[in-house]
């Protein structure tokens, strides 16, 4: 597998702070640095295929993305959600019965309205007839156990070799997300480099060279931390006395820290086989 570095566009820094102006102008549970995460890996993943988002809310996230996607012709982002309320996992909405109308005004005011194929569905029934490789996979849904286990073992075999995984509030207090990206993503060889950024849990689909010592040697010593917030996280949304204690020290020894653009890329890998 080559390690030939991946290459951002020259104008990406003032484009992704562009796009956090109107990132931060839109409600929802993104912070900035996840943001611009969510953009550097929308940018510069290693991949061909589709930009898939599952679970969009009132299009934070779907700001970020697909002001990257409108920048560098990357096509449409693909925002999966059935925007219904009240829902198990979702913030509370005051009584509206659906975020789908704020969410489409906020892609209108950020202008980038024609760069989202918006999905107003469940993920499963989306999962059905999706076919095409995808080159970034935003998982924000669901966030009981079953769910988030579901979206990505339906989405998981659609990621273009070289791709990026990403998924939220793996290192919060949601159980479902922390363990799924504990058990199913940094104990898997499919995936090589990995990593924390806020509670972003990343991957890069390498199946076939995951397996690489430094590879995994890399997935352990993330997952050492974070599994042992698996606790922390069943007892609650929100942790007190001494499991507030245990989360924040389990947090800090997962680095999460803001992503440096041009170290990410020279982390991720370019692979020598393409396809899906």
């Amino acid at each position: 597998m080559s390690r030939t570095a991946v290459e951002l566009p020259p104008d990406f820094r003032p484009a992704s702070d562009a796009a956090w102006r109107q990132v931060r102008e839109t409600p929802g549970y993104l912070a900035e640095r996840e943001a611009r995460f969510l953009m550097l890996a929308a940018a510069g993943a290693p991949a061909s295929g589709a930009i898939v988002e599952i679970g969009s809310f009132k299009g934070r996230s779907t700001v970020a993305l697909a002001a990257m996607a409108q920048q560098y012709g990357l096509g449409r982002v693909v925002a999966v959600d059935p925007h219904t309320s009240p829902s198990d996992t979702d913030p509370d909405l005051g009584g509206q019965p659906s975020s789908y109308d704020d969410f489409v005004v906020n892609l209108q005011r950020a202008d980038v309205a024609r760069s989202v194929d918006s999905r107003r569905m469940r993920s499963d029934e989306f999962a059905r007839s999706w076919n095409q490789p995808i080159r970034l996979l935003w998982i924000d849904g669901d966030h009981t156990y079953a769910a988030v286990k579901q979206d990505l073992a339906r989405f998981r075999r659609h990621l273009a070799r070289g791709g990026i995984l990403a998924m939220h509030d793996v290192l919060g207090t949601w159980e479902g997300p922390l363990r799924v990206f504990v058990e199913d993503v940094l104990g898997s060889d499919d995936f090589g480099p990995a990593g924390f950024c806020g509670s972003i849990g990343w991957a890069q689909f390498l199946p076939g060279d995951g397996g690489a010592r430094r590879f995994r040697w890399s997935r352990r010593r993330l997952a050492w931390a974070a599994r042992r917030l698996i606790p922390v996280a069943r007892a609650g949304l929100v942790a007190s006395g001494l499991n507030k204690w245990r989360y924040k020290l389990w947090r800090a020894l997962a680095p999460h820290h803001a992503v440096d653009p041009v170290r990410w890329v020279a982390h991720v890998c370019v692979p020598r086989r393409t396809g899906a």
